[in-house]
Order: structure tokens, then C-alpha cells, then sequence
């Protein structure tokens, strides 16, 4: 862990915290902060573009661009399949439409991105506490039965000959 900010104790205490929450978060709560601190950046890009502070908008757009590049990047398509493609062109388009905003200050499109992410999070916060662990293959077998019970239903069998 490298604190930056070392005149600055509150900077290294928030710095320490975070970095602890890190450790201690599950893979679920790991996005979940991922999408926030994304949200946040967005916030302050939107802020500081507002009040013509090119240098700090810059700095924040790049962050919420490295963030949801990260999001990307963990996707698993061989588990998440079309939801996992889905996600990934939507933060294609949110990382070209952050850097548009970025290049033509364009706050709206800031706006867009922030919708857009918030939605995603929403859904990513209403996962059922009993799949925020599960892995990826406890997650095919949830499914498969999900999927078997469905199957039975629609033919009348329940999964009997």
C-alpha cells in the first residue's frame, strides 16, 4: 500500500481506511465500491467542469474512465454470458461518452454516464444477499435448477417421466 498525501494525516487516515475496506470486502462489495467511487468521480467532474477547473475535471473524468475500465475488465464472459456482453458494450459506451463529455464539456453527457451507471449499481445492490458470495459455479447450479423447475412447470412433469 503507498499513502500518498504524507503531510497530510487525514489523507493517510482515509487512505488506510479504504485500504482496509478493501481487504475485507467481498468480490460483491469490491464492485459495489468500484461503481461508487465511479459515481463520485463523475460528481466531482461534473463540479469542477461547471466551475471551469480544467485540470481537477480532467482528473476525475480520467478516474471514473479508469473505473469503469476496471468494471470491464472483470467481467467473465464464460460465466456471465450475454449479461457479461451486454455490460461490457454499455461501459464501452460509457468510457467514449466520458471522454466526450471530458473533451467537449459537455455536463449532460457527465449526466448520461451517471444514469446510466447509477442503473447498473442499483441492480448490482438488489443481488440477493445469498448470491453476493456465491461462486460461479454454485451460481450455473442456482440456474440450471431455476431453469429445470421452469421447464417442468411449462410441460406439466415436474422433471418425472
Amino acid at each position: 500500500m503507498s499513502l500518498t498525501n504524507r503531510g497530510n494525516p487525514a489523507a493517510q487516515y482515509a487512505a488506510v481506511n479504504v485500504y482496509t475496506a478493501q481487504q475485507m470486502a467481498s468480490p460483491h462489495r469490491i464492485v459495489q465500491m468500484l461503481m461508487e467511487g465511479a459515481l463520485q468521480c463523475i460528481n466531482n467532474a461534473k463540479r469542477e467542469m461547471l466551475a471551469k477547473h480544467i485540470g481537477p475535471k480532467c482528473e476525475h473524468v480520467s478516474r471514473a474512465m479508469d473505473i469503469v475500465q476496471a468494471l470491464r475488465r472483470a467481467l467473465d464472459h464464460s460465466v456471465g454470458g450475454q449479461i457479461a456482453s451486454n455490460l461490457d458494450a454499455l461501459y464501452e459506451y460509457m468510457e467514449l461518452q466520458l471522454f466526450k463529455a471530458n473533451v467537449a464539456n459537455d455536463p449532460a453527457m457527465l449526466d448520461e454516464v451517471y444514469k446510466l451507471l447509477n442503473t447498473v449499481k442499483q441492480g448490482w445492490d438488489a443481488i440477493p444477499e445469498q448470491h453476493r458470495n456465491a461462486t460461479a459455479e454454485q451460481l450455473q447450479q442456482s440456474a440450471a435448477a431455476v431453469s429445470a423447475a421452469g421447464t417442468a412447470k411449462a410441460t406439466g412433469t415436474n422433471g418425472k417421466p
